[in-house]
C-alpha cells in the first residue's frame, strides 16, 4: 500500500463506504413489508432468519441518520433519511416493553421474543433516537432518546438486574463494556444534555475506565473487575477483550481531543499499542478475540477466532492515534492491521464483510449478518477512517 498517501487512503475508504458496504444494507436489509430490518443475511444478501434484534435495528437507523447529518452534499442522503426513519417508527411502535426498556429480540411483525435483558438495546436505543431526532429535526424521537439514555443512567450498576444468572454477594464484578459504551453515548447523546451534566459523566466515565480497568503492571485493559477495581483471579477477572480494550481507547481518544488533554490521549495510545502487541498472532496474523491476562486457557471456545469487528476498531483507534500524535508506531501497526484486514475480511464478489474467520485466516461463516454482526462496525469504521485520512490530507496541504 502507499506510504503515507492520505489523500488516497481517504478515497478507499470513502468508495468502500459509499459505493460498497452501505449498498450492500440498503438493497438487501429493508424489510418494506413490515418494518425495521433484516439483519441475518448469507454472503450474497438473502435473508436467513427473519427475527429482528434490537440493538442491530437501533444500530442501523444511527448508522443511517449519522450519514445523513454529516453529508448535507451527498446524492444518497435522501435514502439514508428513508431507511432511518423506516426503522425509528418500527422501533418506536415495537421495540420498547409497557414500562420503557428495550426488548433483546422481536419477531418479523414486532411481537416480542428476547425480554429486555440487555443494557445495550437501551444504549443503542438512546444512540439511534438521538441522531435520528437530528437527521429528522423529530421531536418525538428527542423523547425516545432521552428516555432510553435514563435508562442507562438507571441501570448502569446493576445492567441485568431481574435477569442476572449471578449469585448475589459471592463474587460482584463490573464491566469495561458499561463505561466505555457510556462515554461514547453520552458524547452523541452531547447535544441533548446540560453541559454541566455531560461533563460529569465524562470525567466519571474517563476516570473509571482509565483507573479502575487499566491494569498498569500489564498495560492491558481488563474486561471484568470487582466493584473496587482490584483484580479478581478467575476466569472472568483475568479475561482479556482486545477488541472491547482497544474500542474504549479511541472512545477515551475522542474525549481527549475534544478537551485538548493531550496526556490522555498518549496514555491511550500507550494502551492501544500495547493491547496489539499481546493479542497479536505471530503465527497466522490477525487479532485472539479473547485471551487471559496470564496465559491460561480461555473459557471461550471461540478465543482464536478472528472477528470484523476487532480489527476495525483497531484500524480506527491507529488512524486516531497516528492523527492526533504522529507516532510511527501507530502507522506501522495500522499498515500491518489495514493489510491483514482488507485482504481477509472484504468480499469483492458480493459486497461487505464477512465477520468470522478461524485462526487461520479462513472464512468460518459465510454470512454478512446475522443475530450480533448487523450495519453498525463496518460503515463506521469505514466513515471514521475516512474522516481522520482527509484530516491528514487536509494538514499535509
Amino acid at each position: 500500500m502507499p506510504q503515507k498517501n492520505f489523500k488516497a487512503l481517504a478515497e478507499e475508504y470513502k468508495d468502500a463506504l459509499l459505493s460498497d458496504v452501505l449498498p450492500f444494507w440498503l438493497q438487501h436489509s429493508i424489510d418494506w413489508q413490515q418494518g425495521g430490518y433484516f439483519t441475518c443475511l448469507d454472503r450474497t444478501g438473502k435473508v436467513y432468519d427473519t427475527d429482528k434484534f434490537i440493538w442491530l435495528q437501533n444500530r442501523q437507523v444511527w448508522t443511517f441518520s449519522m450519514l445523513y447529518t454529516q453529508f448535507p452534499q451527498q446524492e444518497q442522503r435522501q435514502g439514508w433519511l428513508e431507511a432511518a426513519t423506516h426503522g425509528a417508527h418500527f422501533l418506536a411502535k415495537h421495540g420498547r416493553d409497557a414500562e420503557g426498556n428495550w426488548y433483546f429480540a422481536i419477531d418479523r411483525a414486532g411481537n416480542p421474543l428476547v425480554q429486555p435483558y440487555n443494557i445495550f438495546s437501551d444504549c443503542f436505543a438512546a444512540m439511534a433516537f438521538s441522531k435520528y431526532a437530528l437527521a429528522a429535526e423529530a421531536d418525538w424521537a428527542k423523547e425516545i432518546a432521552l428516555q432510553a439514555y435514563g435508562n442507562v443512567l438507571r441501570r448502569k450498576d446493576d445492567p441485568k438486574g431481574q435477569y442476572n444468572k449471578t449469585y448475589p454477594g459471592t463474587r460482584p464484578m463490573k464491566s469495561l463494556a458499561v463505561p466505555m459504551i457510556l462515554a461514547n453515548l453520552s458524547l452523541e447523546m452531547a447535544w441533548l444534555l446540560p453541559g454541566e451534566t455531560l461533563e460529569e459523566i465524562l470525567d466519571a466515565t474517563v476516570q473509571e475506565v482509565m483507573t479502575d480497568f487499566w491494569d498498569s503492571d500489564r498495560g492491558l485493559m481488563r474486561e471484568n473487575i470487582a466493584p473496587n477495581g482490584s483484580l479478581i483471579d478467575c476466569f472472568e477477572g483475568r479475561l482479556i477483550n482486545p477488541g472491547h480494550g482497544i474500542e474504549a481507547m479511541w472512545f477515551m481518544m475522542d474525549i481527549a481531543d475534544r478537551r485538548n488533554d493531550t496526556a490522555l490521549i498518549h496514555k491511550a495510545v500507550d494502551i492501544v499499542l500495547n493491547i496489539l502487541n499481546f493479542a497479536w498472532d505471530n503465527e497466522y496474523g490477525g487479532l485472539y478475540y479473547f485471551m487471559d491476562a496470564q496465559g491460561y486457557p480461555p473459557q471461550q471456545l471461540e478465543w482464536d477466532q478472528k472477528l470484523w469487528w476487532v480489527h476495525l476498531e483497531s484500524l480506527v483507534a491507529l488512524v486516531m492515534g497516528y492523527r492526533l500524535t504522529g507516532r510511527e508506531e501507530c502507522w506501522d501497526w495500522y499498515q500491518k492491521l489495514h493489510d491483514y484486514t482488507k485482504s481477509h475480511f472484504a468480499d469483492p464478489e458480493y459486497g461487505e464483510w464477512f465477520g468470522y474467520l478461524d485462526r487461520r485466516g479462513q472464512v468460518l461463516l459465510n454470512l454478512k449478518g446475522g443475530k450480533w454482526k448487523g450495519c453498525f462496525h463496518v460503515p463506521r469504521a469505514l466513515y471514521l477512517c475516512w474522516q481522520q485520512f482527509a484530516a491528514l490530507s487536509e494538514k499535509d496541504n
